[in-house]
This record gives C-alpha cells, structure tokens and sequence, in this order.
C-alpha cells in the first residue's frame, strides 16, 4: 500500500469561528443588503481535508463581505476535524459515516442515524437558498487538483467558465450515496454546485490551488469586490480546461479488488481492453481508446467506488 503523504501544512484553529451568525455553530453569513447572489463556500465536509477550511478562516480573519448579494462560509463536519491527529492523519476522514455521501433528499429528513447526517440535516436550509455553492476538498494521494460537476450539464458549462483548476470531470455520483453537488436542488435549475478537489491533502500546493479556485469563484459570482480578492486571484493567463465526462463506474464488489498495478489520477490509458483491475474472477478493462483514470482508489472496500473511467471531450 502507498504510503500516506507528509502533512506539510498543520490544520487550521477554527475554534473562534464556533459560535457562528446564524445559530447554526460554525456556519456564518453576511448580507450586503444589495440584490445579487447568494454564495456558499463549504469546507470539511470531510474531516481530514482542511485546505478548504484555511481559506474560509483566512476570509473570515480579514473580514471579508460580500459586495452584493450574500455570502456564507461553512464548516461542516467539524467534529472529524477535531480528531484530527498529523500522527495517524487519515483517520479523520469522518466519525461514524462518510459526509460526501448523506444528500439525498430523503436523508436530509427524518430521523438521523449519524452525526454525519444530523449535522447534513442542520445545513441544509442554509445551503438550500444559495444560487452558487462551492464545496472544496482535498485528495488523499493524487496531486492532480479537478474540479467535480456532477450530472449538471450548467454545472459543467460554469465550471469551464470558472477555468480553475484545469481538469473538469462530469459524472453520475457514486453508488453508496449523494454528494452535495448531487442534490436535486443542483440538477438543472438556477442554482448550481461545483466540488473542487484541490489536489493531495496537507501539501502547500493544494492550499495555493484551493486560495485561486476560491477567489476565482466569488470573483466570477459578483459576490465580492476583486480589489479584496486581489491577493489570492490568479494572474495571467490560464491554460482551457478540459472536461472529461465519465463513461463506467467501477465499483468494489469484492474483498479480492486489486488494480494490476498502481494508477494515477487523470493516467490516460491509450488502448481500449487493457487490464488495469481484478475484482475477484472479473477483469476490469478499459471501457475505450484514451480512456482517463479518475481518483483511483488506495483502500477498495466493498460497495465504494474503485476508480470512475472517462473520455476527454474534443
């Protein structure tokens, strides 16, 4: 197995931050009182990905407000996060279930059965008026940051526009659950999701990557003045994004899962029918020619995604 990255960037004291603006712990907003968007930026979904949650602290620490419209900064699960140790750093990931996957509608009502979906629960209404939500994370062991649009066709098309950070990936979701980015709220309609992976947890890049997505995006939203946002706005120009739409959904169905080698993130394969997975008797083949392997997994479990295959639009 990989070995886990070094943690190179030390998390983040957000205890100041717990008491919030809008009774919710951890979860403020700002209103400009002028008509415009509102935007939502969410980090820690998961406990152990707190480049998001640096850049909301810095914003919150220099005071920045929307110009126009509104804007909520969210820390998620933060109870993950505060088990964060740098000793044994993936086991943060979250506490009793996998926060990324509790956004179906039907899980945002009703009793809850974990904390991971009580907290889902206290959010949602705050995350359901927004027109723009961005919902930043990090990798365990690709280095390669991409941005998530879901089944979004609009989603995709503002994740082009934000241009940031290169790679877009249009997808399906997972079998075990709905993200965020998921929810129906965000299939079609005026508001729009967009997940951004930054790159490897607790690299100094990934912070960089996730500054520029940020500042990028409340730029591009009208939500907050450039001048504020002058010292974390990428400058010149920038290389088109490309948008690889996701063709198979390979998941685990066994305890035997194993790729026949390491895979990389965003590795494109050149022919149609290599054998890059065993799943117990079943070989997996790549589905077609140039086929992009998509945040292959390290630890396989059954039920989970392994690696999501995709095609480079022209």
């Amino acid at each position: 197995m990989k070995s886990l990255p070094p943690v190179c960037v030390p998390p983040p004291d957000i205890s100041r931050h717990q008491a919030g603006n809008r009774g919710i712990p951890y979860v403020w907003q700002f209103d400009s009182v002028h008509p415009g968007p509102h935007v939502a930026l969410v980090a820690l979904i998961h406990g152990n990905e707190y480049a998001g949650a640096i850049v909301l602290d810095q914003l919150l620490r220099c005071n920045i407000r929307p110009c126009q419209g509104r804007l909520s900064l969210i820390f998620a699960n933060v109870s993950a996060f505060q088990q964060f140790d740098p000793r044994y750093p993936a086991q943060s990931r979250y506490g009793e279930e996998d926060m990324n996957r509790v956004w179906a509608p039907e899980r945002l009502t009703g009793p809850a059965r974990t904390a991971e979906q009580a907290r889902a629960q206290t959010l949602w209404p705050i995350l359901a008026t927004a027109d723009r939500v961005l919902d930043l994370h990090s990798m365990l062991h690709d280095p390669i940051p991409l941005m998530l649009a879901g089944r979004s066709a609009a989603a995709a098309a503002l994740a082009r526009e934000l241009g940031l950070p290169g790679w877009i990936v249009a997808d399906q979701g997972h079998a075990d659950g709905s993200r965020l980015i998921d929810h129906p709220q965000f299939q079609g309609g005026h508001a729009l999701a967009l997940l951004a992976e930054c790159g490897q947890h607790w690299a100094a890049d990934t912070l960089a990557t996730a500054w520029a997505i940020t500042a990028r995006f409340l730029d591009m939203c009208g939500v907050v003045a450039k001048p504020a946002l002058a010292p974390w706005l990428p400058s010149g120009p920038q290389p088109p994004p490309r948008l690889v739409r996701v063709t198979e959904t390979i998941t685990v169905g066994s305890e035997q899962f194993r790729f026949v080698r390491e895979m990389n993130g965003m590795e494109i394969i050149p022919a149609a029918g290599t054998l890059i997975a065993q799943d117990g008797d079943r070989a997996i083949r790549t589905p077609h020619d140039d086929c992009v392997l998509i945040m292959p997994s390290r630890l396989p479990a059954i039920g989970h995604t392994a690696v999501r295959l995709g095609m480079i639009e022209r």
